[in-house]
């Protein structure tokens, strides 16, 4: 067991890496993960140590994260009060900022599919190979996937552009 708890220790950045970018917000990220590493202590017996634990983690992981969006969506939206105070008051939006902003909400806007692919990827660096582990599908589901919300957030963040004429 003190091997399993110091390999889950060593993971939680990447976990938290994850968990932060699914779900925009460090708190409920914080929870996904401590759910995540709750349950992975609990199940602990289903992991087959023939391989790396931060891929069943992954797994966990996104698994606790569907959970919870299959139990949200049954549940009526609530907005916190100090998340409205804080959209009353916006500063002016920097250009590398509105960029970086452009893009998450074009990554937003992406399938749960594609997203989880994306993001296993580009920010986790994880290989094809893991990227497809983790997610249960075969590798070259997982690189469809990958091309088609590439070529989803280029579209998107494209259109988003406006049509500059050039004056010679």
């Amino acid at each position: 067991m003190p091997d399993f708890l110091d390999e889950m220790t060593k993971s939680v950045p990447a976990l938290r890496r994850y968990a932060n970018a699914l779900t925009h917000n460090r708190d409920t990220a914080d929870d996904l993960v401590q759910d995540c590493l709750e349950r992975a202590i609990r199940k602990q017996a289903l992991w087959r140590p023939d391989g790396p634990l931060r891929p069943w983690l992954y797994r966990v992981l996104i698994n606790v994260w569907r959970n919870n969006l299959r139990s949200r969506s049954r549940r009526p939206a609530q907005v916190h009060i100090d998340d409205v105070a804080d959209q009353l008051f916006v500063p002016a939006a920097q250009p590398g900022r509105v960029a970086l902003a452009e893009m998450a909400r074009a990554i937003e806007k992406l399938s749960a599919e594609h997203r989880e692919a994306l993001l296993l990827v580009v920010v986790e660096g994880l290989s094809y190979a893991e990227a497809a582990q983790v997610l249960e599908i075969p590798l070259g589901t997982l690189m469809s996937r990958l091309g088609r919300a590439r070529s989803s957030l280029a579209r998107m963040t494209q259109e988003d552009q406006p049509n500059l004429k050039v004056i010679k």
